[in-house]
């Protein structure tokens, strides 16, 4: 068993492959019984080979090397800030999602001119970094924050970076084309390492000096012309430049085809066919239809929100955006949450006991599976219900009710298993357990099996305020 080539020539690695570069002792230094389940976790990028020891040492330096190679993403990963605010950007391995997990989520940055007065940057600086919304038990937040000098005045860019800087730890982009501004940007986070946007086939020396003087990724614009990107991109490398982010030109009107065409096809460049030189991060910016007339600005923001989302499903690792509006921003970031979620793991949440509000031996006790978007639905509904009670997340291995009860992955078993750990019988001086409608098949095994009566509650959990109202006496 070897290495196999893909459709595009890319060859897919194999645990053998890995294993052959490994030291071979079986040493279970790595946390794996053995090198070949350590290399099959390295090939589903589920341990790293710096978890082995043997592997850091002098004497195999050389494999070493050759795996890091080996391993490496077709698209590269840029770090942009410092500590513990860096934002990860690229290091995709594969084109599409279903094939293997995506990481690093589409960093999203708010933009700030340095046109502003103080109190709107401020305001703008706060609005960015207090955005948050907590779903299915993730917080989804914005990353960076991209400042643009409309002003073309080096002092007062400079300023703006600086009062930014001072209000917040989130990742910078400096804005503009002439060097002489981002380099008056720099003087104020010198050690911030920003990402510069961007290098054109105009300026590219002066932007190129500019990151290696003071260490930063650089972005390259080269809009709707992918062979001159690619081109530019070989003479930065060729500098050494070595952290790039591409940008190739974001239309929102009768461009908007070529965009979406334009960043799939560099995508597929990198991931099918090999091309190391378009295998960097990609950055959009949709914040181009607010140069467009509207008849409002809520037309603008639709506009800027409809492409951003294309973007995100379309390989962009990082977006400029000036809108802030939540009802925008929110299916976005929903909608990037999804994507790079693990299509080959339930979300799921813990399995146990949850207590809402404070029950007490009298309180309704209700079942429900581990399904992260299970679980947090039903626990809003019966926090809506205004009552105290206990609630038994049963292990479904990450399965939804329906689906649990039909794979044999929610069973009385499961049910009868989790009542007797949790120590129900403790807690509650009855014996009474809600079980979903869904899950009305398996009431008789579960009574059976635990002793306790099974109350069929509603199939929908937004029926539980009622059921609760109606039947729990």
């Amino acid at each position: 068993m070897s290495g196999k080539e893909s459709k595009g020539g890319i060859k897919q690695l194999s645990p053998i492959d890995v294993y052959m570069l490994l030291p071979k002792t079986n040493c279970k230094e790595c946390g794996e019984d053995n090198c070949m389940a350590f290399a099959t976790k390295v090939v589903n990028r589920e341990d790293s080979i710096d978890q082995c020891p043997p592997l850091l040492t002098k004497a195999n330096q050389k494999n070493y090397s050759k795996l890091k190679e080996m391993l490496k993403p077709a698209v590269k990963e840029v770090a942009v800030g410092v500590g513990d605010s860096v934002v990860n950007v690229g290091g995709k391995l594969v084109m599409y999602r279903h094939e293997f997990t995506y990481t690093n989520p589409t960093a999203i940055a708010i933009d700030i001119t340095d046109e502003l007065s103080d109190d709107e940057v401020l305001a703008r600086v706060k609005k960015t970094q207090e955005f948050t919304y907590l779903y299915i038990g993730n917080d989804l937040k914005l990353q960076m924050v991209a400042i643009r000098s409309t002003s073309n005045d080096a002092e007062k860019f400079k300023a703006a970076v600086k009062k930014v800087a001072e209000n917040t730890n989130l990742p910078i982009i400096l804005c503009s084309f002439d060097a002489t501004i981002i380099e008056a940007g720099l003087m104020a986070i010198p050690k911030a390492r920003p990402l510069l946007y961007a290098a054109t086939k105009d300026n590219w020396k002066e932007m190129a000096e500019l990151a290696m003087m003071y260490n930063c990724p650089l972005a390259v614009s080269v809009p709707n012309d992918i062979s001159l990107l690619r081109s530019l991109v070989k003479t930065l490398s060729a500098y050494g430049i070595e952290d790039l982010v591409l940008d190739p030109g974001t239309f929102t009107g009768v461009g908007l085809g070529d965009t979406i065409n334009n960043f799939t096809m560099i995508r597929r460049a990198a991931c099918s066919m090999g091309d190391e030189l378009l295998g960097y991060p990609l950055i959009g910016t949709p914040i181009v239809a607010w140069t467009e007339p509207a008849n409002s600005p809520t037309v603008n923001a639709w506009k800027e929100a409809y492409v951003a989302s294309m973007l995100v499903t379309r390989y962009a690792d990082i977006l400029i955006m000036h809108g802030t509006e939540g009802w925008a921003l929110l299916p976005l970031t929903v909608l990037r949450q999804n994507i790079y979620t693990d299509p080959r793991k339930p979300v799921a949440v813990e399995a146990g006991l949850r207590t809402l509000g404070t029950p007490d031996e009298n309180s309704p006790v209700l079942m429900t599976s581990n399904f992260a978007l299970t679980y947090y639905t039903v626990e809003q509904d019966i926090e809506s219900a205004g009552k105290s009670a206990y609630l038994l997340v049963v292990d479904s291995e990450g399965t939804a009710i329906d689906s649990g009860v039909a794979g044999r992955k929610l069973t009385a078993e499961t049910v009868a298993d989790a009542i007797k750990e949790s120590k129900l019988e403790e807690k509650v001086k009855h014996r009474k357990l809600i079980i979903p409608g869904k899950a009305a098949r398996i009431s008789g095994e579960i009574e059976e099996l635990s002793n306790w009566e099974v109350l069929v509650g509603p199939r929908d959990s937004s029926g539980i305020p009622k059921f609760l109202q109606d039947k729990w006496k």
